[in-house]
């Protein structure tokens, strides 16, 4: 395979784990219980226009590099509680960031650096959201 089709089959990749976490965000809002119930009902909501631009972005790049983008999004984390919720809000942060950094490193090597500017704000949001769920669960 070459390291085009290796980044377009990686972006989809990204892109079902976007299409994830918009499903989570949504289900996790709905679905959430307890005293904070309003407030972390909010907070997963306000993440789901960013998931969707970025979802946006990842489907028109990998259309622009002559990719099919996928349909078929990850598996949502089932979770009965809030703790549960947050971890893996936070474990798919971090895996996002892990697979945006490989992304950029493939983008360099084809010489895509737009893509590799992209990738590095792709990087500073979920980083973003990864502290901001660290300091959530800090306080439970």
């Amino acid at each position: 395979m070459d390291a085009k089709q290796e980044l377009i089959e990686g972006l989809n990749l990204d892109l079902a784990n976007e299409y994830q976490a918009i499903i989570t965000y949504i289900t996790y809002a709905a679905t959430v219980t307890g005293i904070h119930r309003e407030e972390m009902k909010e907070f997963f909501m306000r993440e789901v226009p960013e998931e969707l631009r970025h979802a946006e972005f990842l489907a028109n790049k990998i259309a622009a590099l002559g990719g099919q983008p996928t349909t078929v999004p990850i598996a949502v984390p089932p979770a009965s509680n809030l703790k549960e919720m947050l971890h893996n809000l936070h474990a798919a942060e971090v895996d996002t960031i892990e697979r945006y950094r490989k992304r950029r490193e493939q983008a360099e090597r084809i010489g895509d650096y737009g893509l590799v500017n992209d990738l590095e704000d792709l990087i500073s949001d979920e980083t973003r959201h990864k502290e901001s769920l660290e300091m959530i669960i800090r306080g439970l």
